[in-house]
């Protein structure tokens, strides 16, 4: 059974809308997906709506509360042809969950009529979406439950922040360090330990937002719209995919929650062109690099950019056992490096952020039409305050794998070969 902290009992118990902000990892979806789940069983025939952003956002939400509801009411899951799909579930009782990313503007999910909605991370939906939304609930008077971040980019801005001052929602400011005060050793320790870390790497504005779930003033957006309506126009399926001069840009991520990404770059002359896009989940090291070897078998790529540092030091090292990779194989990551020798050239993480914003800028770079990788880009932002020029974002992970990727491309002149300073 798990033990649930005060104000996570609070909001199982709160009837109406509620309006939850936190900083990260204090257990708002896991009491979250436990509230959706108790409205599902003990409310027949009600419609109860997930979205998110991009679909994988909310997908992580709906799987929870299918494993809360396989946990304590398995019998009430429907079975045979009913049996739960990738974004439904239907229960025994008439109730049905239904899971949706809302993408740009809401169209895709217009014309439900719900009586609950749970928007994960609602701070980083657009505010067009919303008026796509909350017509759903008009004739049955249905709750409103929204959870989120603080996104930086809109700081005292958007439908989530006044849904924070709405008196008709209930308001929940948890803060990580005040959740990680209440737990058992040596989970306690750790995620203290953890915190004070970023505190440290973060400015004090990135530090509020992120753990402990405050709004801060709005920071600057580093890929504009207008930057990434431009950008982002190809279709995925587009037969014109560029495969004889390519890169690799890979984001590594853990068993946890986050997403490891694959990003390919075609080029041609001084054009690049996105040719492949892959999101994996809750992703062993060893299974990062075989998706690595598998994907240089089918492009042959000219070099393949990881990050070498934290979960992604698995897979570097594990690359340069490859005979046929190690060569093409180059760490990019946060660290300050030498590339080519003798010309003593920094790389910084911005250096590559920079190199993807002048390609955009030039007009030299196409990506895919696709919202997560448009959700990424738009998350990317700058701190103003920090005395250290920083970027960071929310969904960072897609960003990260294309400036890679790009930086390879853009940089196939140098002769690279990585050494500590």
């Amino acid at each position: 059974m798990i033990k649930l902290d005060k104000w996570q009992k609070e909001v199982l118990e709160h009837p109406g809308n509620l309006c939850l902000c936190s900083g990260r990892q204090v257990g708002k979806s896991t009491v979250i997906s436990m509230r959706a789940g108790e409205f599902a069983v003990k409310n027949p025939k009600k419609q109860i709506l997930i979205i998110a952003a991009v679909e994988r956002q909310a997908l992580l939400l709906f799987e929870k509360v299918l494993a809360y509801l396989h946990d304590n009411y398995k019998s009430y899951i429907k079975k045979g042809k009913d049996r739960p799909t990738k974004h439904t579930l239907k229960l025994t009782n008439g109730s049905v969950i239904h899971c949706l990313p809302t993408g740009e503007t809401g169209y895709g999910i217009r014309g439900y009529t719900i009586d609950d909605l749970y928007a994960d991370e609602a701070h980083f939906i657009n505010d067009d979406v919303w008026a796509a939304v909350t017509p759903m609930l008009a004739t049955t008077g249905g709750r409103i439950n929204l959870l989120s971040t603080p996104d930086l980019t809109k700081g005292k801005d958007g439908y989530f922040y006044r849904c924070a001052f709405d008196k008709d929602f209930k308001f929940f400011s948890i803060s990580s360090i005040d959740v990680a005060e209440n737990r058992e050793e040596p989970q306690r320790t750790n995620m203290l330990e953890h915190i004070e870390k970023e505190r440290e790497r973060l400015s004090k504005n990135q530090f509020a937002a992120e753990y402990l779930g405050q709004f801060v003033d709005a920071m600057a957006q580093f890929f504009s719209n207008e930057w990434i309506e431009k950008v982002c126009c190809l279709n995925a399926d587009e037969e014109t995919i560029w495969k004889e001069d390519t890169y690799l840009g890979v984001d590594v991520a853990g068993m946890g929650q986050d997403e490891s990404t694959f990003e390919v770059i075609g080029k041609r002359g001084d054009s690049l062109k996105q040719s492949y896009h892959q999101i994996t989940t809750k992703t062993r090291t060893t299974e990062t690099t075989t998706q690595i070897i598998s994907l240089n078998t089918i492009w042959n790529f000219n070099k393949i950019g990881v990050d070498d540092g934290g979960m992604g030091v698995g897979v570097y090292d594990q690359l340069l056992q490859e005979p046929g990779i190690r060569k093409k194989v180059v760490a990019l990551n946060n660290a300050k490096r030498v590339i080519d020798g003798d010309r003593k050239k920094i790389l910084l993480k911005e250096d590559m952020y920079n190199t993807l914003l002048v390609l955009g800028e030039q007009g030299k770079i196409k990506l895919f039409n696709n919202d997560e990788i448009k959700a990424s880009l738009r998350s990317i932002h700058s701190d103003p305050t920090a005395p250290k020029f920083k970027l960071m974002g929310h969904y960072s992970h897609i960003a990260e794998g294309l400036i890679r990727a790009a930086y390879l491309a853009k940089e196939k002149h140098l002769n690279i070969s990585i050494h500590w300073i």
